[in-house]
This record gives C-alpha cells, structure tokens and sequence, in this order.
C-alpha cells in the first residue's frame, strides 16, 4: 500500500484550501463561480488518491488560465487595467504551477497511478477557450430595465464582431469614461431619421413598436419624451451638442455613417444618445446573449463588483437567453 508523502500531502491541502476560498462567492450568492471551485477540489481528491494527474491536470488548468488573464485585464482599456492587482495574480499562479508539477513528478517518481489526462485537457479547454470569444459583464444601472436588471451578469459575444442591426441589444466603450462599458439598444443605423414625440419613436416616419420599453416616472420630460428638442437645465456632453447642431434635418436626427444611435429601455431613466450622442461602430464589443447570473444589488455594489450581503439570487433569470 502506497503511503503518502509530504509532497502529496502538501498538495491536496492546497488544492482544498482553494476550493474553500473559491466557495466563498458561491456562498454569498455567486454561484456562477461553482465550477470552477469544483476544479480545484476533484484535483485534491485526486492527489489524495495518489493520481499523478490529480496534480498535473490542476497544473494544466491554472497554466491555461494564466495565459487568459492579460486578455481579461486588458479588455477593460489600459486606462483602467490594475497593473499592481495582474502582476500579483500571475506570480500567484506562477507559483501554484510549479507547485503542482512538482508534486505531479514527486506521485510519478513513486509510481503512483497516473490516472486519466483527457479529462483535464478538456476541462482546462472548456474552462478557458470560450472566453477568447465572450466577454462577461454585470449591469450597474437600471437604464435597461426590464430587459436587463441592476446585477444581471451577462456574456457578450467578443468575436467574431457582430454586424448590428436595427433593435440589437449591443455592449460597447461608454462615451463618458472609456474605461467603462455600456448596454444599450440600437435605434438608428447610419442614414435613419429618428425623432421622439410622445414618448414614441419615430424611425424614418415610422412608429416603432417597442414592447421591451418601460415608462417610470409620471413628470413628464420635454427633452426625453420630444427629442430632439431644447434641453432646460440639462447637462449634455460635447458631442450630443455637436449632433443637435450638425445632425437634425427637419426636426429629425440624421444617423452618420459609421455611427449608431441607442437608448435604453427604461426611456425615462436612460443616460444615452440623446445625452452623449452617437456611438462609433469601433466603440461596439458585442452582443448580449445570456444572463448567466443576477443578484439583488445596489448600483455601488454592482460597478465594483461585490457580492451582495442579502443572497437574494434571481433565480429565474439565470441562463436566459437575451
């Protein structure tokens, strides 16, 4: 009977004592994070069992997630990529690779059971491929409402880029602090006329039937419900000025080419084209495809990624399709 030796030993514990701490968001209500805290927990019972790929499937894993992570950071903008927090994470995992190879040669060295390698390739592939292709993003604002919740999670496909269409839910660069993103829908591809009277959209003389729109507030907005028309009192960024000014024909706006327009769903409470202008077709990451998660969040606690304290999951709005 093989007797375990340190080496082992050590790497079991470690692998354990990752699982628990990836537990931990699941236990606050992030339960997205269950199957990757799944990884590290089989590979300890694996090398409890003294199977040399216990140890070097985990090894494959962390490696493949190592060359994943500059690609995650480096998605939200260089502005806004947390150089100290990256490097850290690496040496991290840079460690946790040498760690577990040698604990993979020490099992081999004493002829312990290799156990099965395709597994492990399979799921450090599963675990890492998909996300050179989507993108995850959590919805901070309530500008989408009903469609898109504060604390929904949502993947957007990356690649290949998407054509946008007319009435696309589309996620892209936020014209106010780029190293944010935004979802919006889009109303107005390059040559539309777009007007709003009455709180409804006229797209090439057309009423548009919206049935994702919400309504919120009773007051009525002159510059939300009848645009374009003169903002009162209301802030507008420099290139919402420049549309207004060089893009309205005839009491309509005028899409250019190469630009879109977008507004939220919830049209009462939706910071969009009409206060920023058009967005630029390069400035478009992807399209929403499915809520993988939602949580009830505050705003604060949505944008900065935190748990929420009250574990309340929606759990009817997991793995909807968008």
């Amino acid at each position: 009977m093989r007797t375990q030796s340190k080496i082992s030993v050590a790497g079991y514990i470690v692998a354990f004592v990752i699982a628990a701490l990836a537990f931990l968001p699941a236990i606050k209500g992030q339960i997205f994070v269950i199957p990757f805290a799944l990884i590290p927990l089989i590979a300890g019972i694996e090398i409890m069992r003294l199977r040399v790929w216990g140890a070097y499937g985990f090894t494959i894993f962390l490696i493949a997630q190592l060359l994943l992570l500059p690609i995650l950071f480096l998605r939200q903008g260089s502005s806004a990529v947390r150089w100290p927090e990256i490097a850290a994470v690496s040496v991290l995992n840079l460690i946790l690779v040498a760690f577990f190879s040698t604990v993979g040669r020490s099992l081999a060295a004493a002829g312990a059971p290799r156990g099965r390698a395709l597994p492990w390739i399979l799921v450090s592939a599963l675990c890492t491929l998909p996300f050179f292709f989507v993108q995850a993003f959590v919805m901070p604002s309530g500008s989408m409402e009903d469609t898109l919740l504060i604390g929904d999670r949502i993947l957007v496909r990356h690649f290949p880029k998407c054509d946008p269409e007319r009435g696309d839910i589309v996620a892209f660069v936020y014209p106010i602090d780029r190293s944010q993103s935004s979802v919006k829908r889009i109303i107005g591809i390059p040559g539309d006329h777009i007007k709003i009277s009455g709180k409804v959209v006229y797209r090439n003389g057309i009423a548009l039937k919206e049935p994702y729109v919400t309504h919120k507030f009773d007051e009525p907005n002159s510059y939300n419900d009848n645009f374009p028309s003169e903002p009162v009192d209301i802030p507008l960024q420099p290139a919402a000025q420049e549309m207004l000014s060089e893009d309205v024909r005839n009491g309509e706006v005028v899409v250019t080419d190469g630009k879109y327009f977008v507004l939220g769903d919830n049209r009462d409470n939706s910071l969009d084209s009409r206060y920023w202008g058009f967005i630029e077709r390069s400035d478009i990451i992807g399209e929403p495809f499915l809520i993988y998660d939602s949580e009830e969040q505050s705003p604060e606690d949505a944008l900065n990624g935190a748990a929420t304290s009250s574990h309340q999951v929606r759990w009817n709005r997991l793995f909807k399709l968008l």
